[in-house]
């Protein structure tokens, strides 16, 4: 399938590694051009090196306001069609392991910082008639994680702020999504199967088997499966697909609208 989004002008936040990473090169191998950002350049500039002349690289964390400054910048320098709104998660913990300076902290790392560019973004793409707002969240919103508390209270928190503004948007011709994962191998399921470990005195390698086998595909998804049907939500042909909470995880969660 044509996705039609050759020359068209991306952002991805957290492109470094995991899930940005492998959508950012997804979009470029459909001919798009990218604006790539995390903290360290250097990734960037490692994992982009044979799509020198489709991307763009901004250096800088998401919490603080001059990373957020440049990405407003360089959107409204060029003709910007979506972003990604994606980054690491919180430290794992019960709510009785955490005190308020974890919460204050997942604030800024889960959830502020996508409120900020998500109103600077909105106005841009709204100006323009047309636009994609994807967010890379977790399954955790729809079916809360065992010691997840801080990731399973925030992500919820973007879920209700993303529906919202998806009604807002959608007569202006741009639509706002979620992806939520379930277990993927990427470096942010490590911390996990790390805690269940520990938990359980387990193992790290029986506790990734036994996270496998609660999955009914029998397997941890990979992040270019996901990024796959990313690009295909920041095409043209999503338009009529907006305000969703859409998972992939094998199968996990168990609800009817899982």
């Amino acid at each position: 399938m044509d996705l039609k989004i050759s020359d068209q002008r991306f952002i991805v936040c957290g492109a470094s590694s995991g899930f940005g990473l492998a959508i950012a090169k997804q979009l470029l191998i459909e001919g798009a051009n990218v604006v790539t950002v995390a903290r360290r350049g250097d990734k960037l500039r490692e994992q982009f090196e044979h799509f020198e002349n489709q991307v763009e690289i901004i250096e800088g964390s998401l919490i603080y306001r001059d990373t957020l400054d440049k990405i407003e910048k360089t959107a409204k320098k060029g003709d910007l069609h979506g972003v990604v709104f994606n980054a690491g998660g919180p430290p794992t913990g019960t709510p009785l392991q955490t005190d308020m300076k974890d919460w204050d902290a997942a604030w800024q790392l889960v959830m502020r910082w996508k409120i900020d560019l998500s109103l600077r973004i909105a106005t841009i793409l709204k100006n323009k008639g047309y636009g994609r707002m994807l967010y890379i969240e977790s399954k955790s919103i729809k079916e809360p994680i065992p010691a997840l508390t801080l990731s399973n209270a925030f992500r919820a928190g973007v879920a209700g702020f993303t529906k919202t503004l998806s009604q807002e948007l959608a007569p202006e011709g741009v639509t706002v999504n979620i992806l939520a994962p379930g277990a993927h191998e990427t470096p942010a399921i490590e911390r996990v199967i790390e805690n269940n470990s520990s938990m359980k005195g387990i193992s790290y390698e029986k506790a990734k088997e036994e996270m496998e086998a609660g999955i009914p595909v029998k397997r941890m998804g990979k992040a270019e499966e996901l990024a796959s049907l990313a690009a295909w939500l920041l095409s043209p042909h999503s338009g009529y697909v907006t305000g969703q909470t859409i998972s992939h995880d094998g199968g996990a969660i168990s609800g009817l609208f899982g």
